[in-house]
């Protein structure tokens, strides 16, 4: 029987450990950054999810993301507008913050599949219309909304920039695992 070489194994575990801390931290970073136009800002979360997609894989920006949402729980202020607390996810805005999850999943499993940039903007793009049923199945709960208010407030403003983080993780998001590649930091 053969075992596995223990300090390989310790030292991609901690790689692995360590590529998913930093793409937290990037989301965390990002999240609050955010504008104002109405009950749902426009964040960069998004843009940061499908950034660590292609640097990190589906799983562990599935695992980042759902890092950033407990920190942001427990009350640190990561969410947008530098909110936080269990109130945040509870209110009208939750379901769009735990919609990152799925998000995540979806995306990030064409994205891993598929090389055709077409195939990975529809992933995103799927990813997306995820996470923005079940925000807005979760608004309609909590504001007492209409289905139609609902997506006048909080999914066609949102399309256009969505969008354009889409078109902009595509762009950079493969340039950047190249770049990480070529140094060493990034397996292919």
């Amino acid at each position: 029987m053969e075992y596995p070489n223990t300090p390989t194994l310790q030292k991609n575990n901690l790689y692995t450990l360590s590529r998913t801390a930093v793409m937290t931290a990037v989301i965390c970073v990002l999240a609050p950054l955010s504008i104002p136009i109405g009950p749902v800002p426009i964040s960069f979360t998004n843009l940061a999810i499908f950034l660590s997609l292609y640097l990190i894989g589906w799983k562990m920006s599935t695992i980042s993301c759902i890092t950033y949402i407990l920190i942001g729980m427990v009350g640190i202020p990561v969410f947008s507008g530098f909110t936080g607390g269990i109130g945040k996810l509870l209110g009208p805005t939750g379901g769009y913050i735990i919609g990152f999850i799925f998000m995540a999943i979806l995306s990030g499993l064409i994205i891993d599949k598929f090389r055709n940039p077409a195939i990975q903007f529809l992933g995103l793009l799927a990813g997306t219309a995820v996470c923005y049923a079940l925000g807005t199945a979760w608004f309609c709960l909590e504001a007492s909304s209409t289905l139609n208010s609902a997506l006048a407030l909080c999914v066609f403003p949102f399309i256009p920039a969505d969008l354009l983080k889409i078109i902009i993780a595509m762009i950079l998001g493969p340039k950047l695992q190249e770049r990480l590649v070529q140094s060493g930091l990034l397996t292919n």
